[in-house]
């Protein structure tokens, strides 16, 4: 629990997914429901192992119609991830069979993740600010337990009506698109020239 947490009213509802927590909208007496990552995710992602084959991982990400792949090591504990766009750009670009590649060789370095208890916004920020359109779910001990796709995310979204405010809105989403595709434009540093 946040620091905090303990003063919030909780729920009713008895969600099987986990703990949701409601809090008052200032001046009028509404309550508004605070999504978690946990109630959005996929619980049941695709994943493999970074001595996987590029072959043997694309074959999964076939089967089971997804483009993302948390690594785990030996302990399932996530250590990477792979996109479908990062296996394409190793096999054009090594000169290697797929079966001859693992995914440890292609793994991307920078690993960002959210938890299954994280509020959807912080989630988001994350996305947002890292440019990625997916999200490890992972425990205190990093353990792989879902996906966060900004497509799910989306399928939750709602309106904004009057004298409503629900937790996750349209243009929450379209806040977090762009982020994730405003151009990182390099920056220009100013050369000085040395008259020798």
């Amino acid at each position: 629990m946040k620091k905090n947490d303990h003063n919030r009213p909780q729920s009713g509802r008895g969600r099987n997914r986990g703990q949701t927590l409601e809090t008052e909208i200032p001046g009028n007496g509404e309550r508004r429901t605070k999504m978690r990552v946990q109630d959005v995710m996929v619980g049941t992602p695709a994943y493999c192992g970074a001595n996987t084959n590029l072959g043997a991982a694309i074959e999964t990400l076939w089967n089971r119609n997804c483009g993302f792949l948390p690594v785990v090591d030996e302990e399932e504990k996530v250590i990477g991830v792979v996109t479908d766009r990062d296996l394409c750009i190793a096999m054009g670009t090594r000169n290697k069979l797929a079966g001859e590649l693992t995914v440890g060789e292609v793994l991307s370095p920078q690993l960002f993740y959210c938890k299954p208890e994280d509020e959807i916004h912080a989630a988001l920020r994350i996305m947002g600010d890292k440019k990625v359109r997916r999200l490890p779910v992972v425990d205190n001990n990093r353990k792989l337990r879902g996906i966060l796709a900004l497509d799910d995310v989306v399928m939750h979204a709602q309106t904004s009506r009057a004298g409503k405010f629900p937790e996750l809105t349209a243009e929450d989403i379209l806040g977090t698109l762009k982020n994730l595709y405003w151009p990182a434009l390099p920056q220009i540093t100013r050369q000085t020239q040395t008259v020798v």
